[in-house]
């Protein structure tokens, strides 16, 4: 699963990339397929993960960016210097598993709103490596929700529009400064 893109695990006072917040249309577009895997696409995931390691995230879409392409990078374990990045360029969850879990989940663009999302534990995701290869792999437990959470942002879909209890919802976005309208449940 090597990533293939060199970056220091630290916290930049300025990441190369701004990120966007809810109520951004940039964040409720689909994302356009990546055509091509070059080197404006490598530079990409290279300045999405230091911008993910600069906010204290373990992933990150290209939308949440202000860029429109299915490109995402995944990184459950940012302490450690050993463990390595994946880069998945247009991933698809080709299966998910029968059983689903519910988990605390935050998001780099709604910061401070924390609340439990039901999602399948485990998945299938066919993608392109930074390479260009395509790749599949099996993921369970956190990175299987990452992954998926990562790829609802290629689809316009925040953690927030899937949490099922409306109260607390509602009270960490007022408290957080966003309009409950931002939201768009998915029934």
């Amino acid at each position: 699963m090597s990533a293939a893109v060199a970056v220091a695990k630290e916290k930049l006072e300025k990441p190369p990339l701004d990120l966007h917040y809810l109520g951004d249309k940039v964040l409720r577009q689909k994302a356009k397929r990546i055509s091509k895997v070059d080197d404006v696409i490598r530079d990409l995931a290279k300045e999405m993960l230091q911008t993910m390691y600069s906010s204290h995230g373990i992933g990150l879409a290209a939308p949440q960016v202000g860029v429109n392409k299915r490109l995402i990078v995944v990184d459950t374990d940012p302490e450690n210097p050993d463990h390595e990045a994946i880069v998945l360029v247009n991933p698809e969850i080709k299966k998910f598993g029968a059983e689903v879990c519910g988990f605390e989940e935050g998001c780099l663009s709604i910061p401070g709103v924390n609340l439990d999302v039901v999602r399948p534990d485990k998945i299938e995701v066919s993608y392109r490596d930074i390479n260009g290869k395509p790749k599949r792999i099996k993921a369970d437990g956190l990175l299987s929700r990452v992954i998926q959470h990562e790829i609802d942002h290629l689809d316009g879909v925040m953690f927030v529009d899937r949490v099922e209890n409306q109260l607390a919802l509602n009270e960490q976005l007022k408290e957080h400064g966003y309009a409950a309208k931002t939201v768009k449940a998915i029934a």
